[in-house]
């Protein structure tokens, strides 16, 4: 029995089986295979046209195929008795198996993602693919619903069929992909059951950097690729992009677009920086980006480069993080406005993005971490233009702080305005939420360091004496359990900084244990969500709801996930701090097994370089992939998030490898040094 492939030389299943030393015959046209294909032959015809158009299949291939063994086609119009309807195009559809073929290793109702499916609506039938809205982490929970298209079916004993493109697995990006090795398998023994295709295999295009075992990528290495990957993805805002993106407030590039290709032009950050890689992937394996400013985002990168561009030398990096800074604090989008002005209620505070329905909107959490990545590259530049800035910002978060040291998930301008900062510094509340508020305590604490003004370390201490006695009962959870432990450790080991008490260090012990209980051995910390009642964003309770809000990367406790952007990063910054504010040995080897696992899941693809020295949000430690419930309806498993993500676990890198801690780093930044009273005296008046 022979293998003919219809297709052009590049197709991805060509060129693997020819990898793979698997013998077959190549042809450009169907009428070309089928004249030279006997009854014990198979014949692929594949879909070169995919996704703009379908396989043109004329009125003679039934006569074509009667003389052949077995026929795989795909995406396909003319089939004899099929009925193929327009091209669907669906957003949050995921694939399901439908039938028990593929064995063991790939049972019913597994789930596979193949990205920017598009596929020929044909009427129902049995299938062993299907394409539906299917919530669960790698297993239809609910079911796979009765709505569910056909993707890959036996039209008859000698005619297998499939209403996308399968054949283009690895440009696309198909995932997972030990559960597409086992599709493929199966419809290559399906058509020619004597292939020998144990060792059947491919190369991803987008992969880990290290396998689980084995030795760690170097942590200098890593840093450079991840400092790099700002300008190899292109997130600096340049003159050029004007007319190609959605604008908001200012001219600001708003909103998801296009991902840039190699014409796109790079600026040089002094008109800002946008937001990430989204998680949506492209027939092509490219992927969209999130054309959103963020003042956190822009200030956390700034650090990452600053820090980078020290320990490596790089003049280029640092000037990027400098021009960032000098935009984040000089464009009235973010820090103009009524946040210039002196007798605002929203004076000194920074907006949440350049967009034109968040520019009245201030995240505590999102201030708290703009304004620590401002710190860091000021000290690590030498350079403190912006510690005043940065100064009035801690107070302008501080007046709008509660008695008991809460500020809520977030304050909008129109309502600040109405009430005045006096009401909020004034009314006293307790909002038990780590996500949103912890790390303004942190930058507190911080600041107290730095200035000795009581009021910054009184509310932090007592708003982390109220949230651990609220422990972990009474805690609201955003996206997942751990991300607010995670959260938690930084004020926590801060607090150890400032006052040294053998409760303090207990609060620290207590929330490290927990955490790190989940703490594989290959180093990943795995997702857990909390309890009923207590979460935000829970897993979607149906399959309608797969894709309709945020959401956490897992289904439920127990899958094999750890999250880079709501638990991971921050449990790296928080293990780094809280082990050097401690000495604790256990902590600092639980942190060194964070890095090193780190190191190697950072993304290696030379084919898809604006990915390239990036971390996605999702990893799937289990089986050692990019995976999980792609059901958030911001940030999903493959997006990159520019501040969050790589900003920390890049900064942390370099404090590592500069054997400091980000509170010992910049013990000497002088903030707002000389006018720590006027900027007081400004602030407050005489509520202070």
């Amino acid at each position: 029995m022979s293998i003919v492939l219809v297709c052009r030389p590049n197709n991805d299943l060509h060129r693997i089986l020819v990898e793979n030393g698997i013998s077959l015959r190549r042809c450009d046209t169907v009428a070309e295979a089928m004249g030279g294909a006997g009854e014990d032959d198979a014949v692929l015809i594949l879909a070169d046209g995919y996704p703009d158009q379908a396989t043109q299949l004329s009125a003679e291939f039934p006569a074509q195929a009667e003389g052949v063994g077995r026929v795989y086609v795909e995406f396909a119009e003319g089939l004899p008795g099929i009925d193929a309807a327009e091209i669907c195009q669906p957003t949050w559809e995921r694939l399901g198996v439908a039938s028990d073929v593929f064995g063991p290793e790939l049972c019913e109702g597994r789930i596979l993602m193949a990205h920017g499916c598009q596929y020929l609506r044909v009427p129902p039938r049995p299938a062993q693919l299907v394409s539906a809205r299917i919530a669960g982490f790698d297993t239809a929970v609910y079911g796979l619903p009765e709505s569910s298209a056909p993707i890959l079916f036996e039209a008859s004993s000698r005619l297998l069929v499939a209403t996308t493109s399968l054949s283009h697995f690895r440009t696309a990006r198909f995932a997972p992909s030990e559960a597409w090795r086992a599709v493929w398998r199966w419809i290559l023994h399906w058509l020619s059951p004597e292939l020998d295709l144990s060792c059947f295999s491919w190369q991803p295009s987008v992969a880990p950097s290290a396998g689980p075992d084995g030795a760690s990528p170097a942590e200098d290495e890593a840093i450079a690729r991840g400092a790099g990957w700002y300008e190899r993805a292109r997130l600096f805002v340049h003159p050029d992009w004007a007319g190609r993106v959605k604008t908001g407030v200012n001219g600001l590039p708003t909103g998801i677009a296009p991902g840039p290709g190699d014409d796109w032009p790079a600026g040089d950050g002094s008109l800002g920086m946008i937001e990430g890689a989204n998680s949506s992937i492209h027939p092509d394996g490219s992927q969209n980006w999130v054309f959103d400013l963020r003042n956190d985002c822009m200030g956390e990168a700034s650090m990452a480069l600053a820090l980078a561009g020290r320990l490596q030398d790089q003049p280029r990096w640092r000037e990027l993080a400098a021009n960032v800074n000098d935009f984040i604090y000089s464009c009235p989008a973010f820090s103009g406005g009524p946040r210039a002005e002196p007798e605002s209620a929203s004076y000194g505070l920074v907006a949440w993005t350049g967009n034109d329905a968040s520019n009245g909107v201030y995240y505590g959490d999102d201030n708290a971490r703009a304004m620590l990545g401002t710190i860091a590259c000021a000290t690590a530049l030498g350079e403190p233009r912006w510690n005043e800035r940065v100064f009035r910002c801690l107070l302008a978060n501080l007046r709008t702080t509660g008695p008991s040291g809460f500020r809520g998930n977030r304050l909008e301008d129109a309502t600040l305005q109405g009430k005045g900062w006096r009401y909020y510094w004034e009314t006293d509340r307790q909002n038990l939420a780590p996500h949103y508020e912890s790390w303004l305590w942190a930058c507190f604490l911080w600041a107290y360091r730095q200035t000795g003004y009581e009021p910054f370390r009184e509310r932090a201490s007592r708003a982390i004496g109220l949230t651990m006695a609220g422990y972990p009962d009474q805690w609201r959870w955003t996206n997942g359990m751990q991300q607010e432990r995670a959260r938690m450790l930084l004020p926590l080991a801060w607090l150890v900084r400032v006052d040294d008490t053998a409760e303090h260090r207990a609060w620290l012990r207590q929330v490290t244990t927990d955490l790190l209980a989940f703490q594989d051995s290959c180093g990943a910390i795995r997702e857990e969500v909390g309890g009923a009642g207590k979460g935000a964003y829970g897993p979607p309770p149906t399959n309608e709801a797969y894709g309709t809000s945020e959401a956490p990367l897992i289904q439920a406790n127990g899958d094999s996930l750890c999250d880079l952007l709501y638990t991971t990063n921050f449990a790296f910054v928080g293990l780094h701090e809280a082990a050097a504010a401690t000495g604790d040995a256990d902590l600092r080897e639980a942190a060194d097994r964070l890095a090193a696992f780190l190191c190697r899941i950072q993304v290696h693809s030379p084919e898809h370089p604006q990915l390239d020295g990036g971390w996605f949000r999702a990893f799937d430690f289990g089986r050692w992939d990019y995976w999980a419930s792609n059901a958030d309806l911001g940030w999903g498993a493959w997006s990159i998030e520019s501040g969050w993500t790589q900003g920390w676990i890049a900064a942390i890198l370099a404090l590592r490898q500069m054997g400091t801690s980000y509170w010992d780093f910049t013990a000497d930044c002088r903030l707002a040094d000389g006018c720590v009273a006027r900027l007081v005296d400004e602030m407050f008046g005489n509520g202070s």
